[in-house]
């Protein structure tokens, strides 16, 4: 699993991710409604990278009614909240493991098991601003994918 979850404490991520999800939406003033919290709930469900599409049809077990456009509108939300990461390479989303961390996200994929690892380790973060800085950039996305082959896959 992502992130080192073990089973044993696989609901306290989940837990740990909604009280993330309530204390960054108080902080921001914004509803953290009943769909978000549900659809951020499913995400880390499986600590895998998860589809749009996926989410929307374990989703419409509950409602049925359900929009591919309602699930997009909300992983907008939890993205533009910190809340999850949108893996391009996958075209997927998974749950931020530090949403309060404003520095440079990088998410390792393995290109073998599409496991997925977040780190935002100093030594990355030190020469990534060293770079933008140098080059008088000002970056609009601080997520980047590193791809290869994971421990578990070598």
């Amino acid at each position: 699993m992502a992130f080192g979850c073990h089973l044993v404490q696989h609901q306290e991520c989940i837990n740990s991710a909604m009280r993330n999800a309530e204390m960054i939406c108080q902080e921001k003033n914004i509803k953290l409604t009943k769909l978000r919290k549900r659809v951020l709930e499913l995400i880390w469900t499986g600590h895998t990278p998860q589809k749009a599409y996926d989410l929307l049809t374990r989703f419409q077990k509950e409602d049925p009614a359900a929009k591919p456009a309602t699930i997009y509108r909300t992983l907008d939300f939890l993205q533009e909240n910190g809340l999850v990461h949108r893996i391009n390479r996958l075209n997927a989303y998974i749950g931020c493991v530090n949403p309060n961390h404003k520095e440079p996200y990088f998410l390792m994929v393995c290109l073998h098991c599409n496991n997925v690892e977040e780190s935002t380790h100093s030594e990355y973060r030190d020469f990534f601003n060293k770079m933008i800085n140098h080059s008088q950039f000002q970056c609009s996305n601080k997520v980047f994918e590193i791809e290869g082959t994971c421990q578990n896959c070598l």
